[in-house]
């Protein structure tokens, strides 16, 4: 026997010994897809979400040091990183070794897309840190406690 005319067998099994066999069942194809979409938007939807929260803000503060730190003060200098043409004003905090919060001010930020502002925070204890926790639009005046 040659190759072109050798033939595969098909298995043909006994009736009624192993059970009845079942037809394919068609696939559902349009349900995979639709249950991808449905994941799609969701994850886009929670990207979304987390760019709006956690993406670059509109007004980004760093601390670059703190010194000169005394018994009632400590001076601070942190650079804002904004639109250039744009003011804000940022809050500037200071906490003692408790972690109590022994300063707080409201610090105006001049125009420039990278301002630099040293200023010197009055507190009502020793400071052992400072931060600049948030800075928004200008308000138009510096205040401290």
């Amino acid at each position: 026997m040659n190759a072109a005319e050798e033939t595969h067998a098909t298995a043909k099994y006994p009736p009624g010994r192993y059970g009845r066999r079942r037809e394919p069942q068609p696939r559902r194809t349009w349900l995979v897809f639709v249950l991808a979409a449905v994941v799609a938007v969701a994850g886009l939807a929670v990207t979304w979400q987390l760019y709006r929260q956690y993406g670059p803000q509109e007004y980004e503060p760093q601390v670059q040091r703190f010194y000169n730190v005394t018994d009632d003060g400590i001076t601070v200098d942190f650079v804002v990183r904004k639109d250039a043409d744009e003011r804000a004003t940022c809050s500037v905090r200071a906490r003692s070794a408790s972690g109590e919060e022994v300063g707080l001010a409201q610090v105006d930020v001049p125009d420039g897309a990278e301002a630099f502002v040293t200023y010197r925070l009055a507190t009502s204890d020793r400071p052992v840190t400072v931060e600049v926790p948030a800075c928004g639009p200008f308000k138009g005046q510096t205040t401290g406690k």
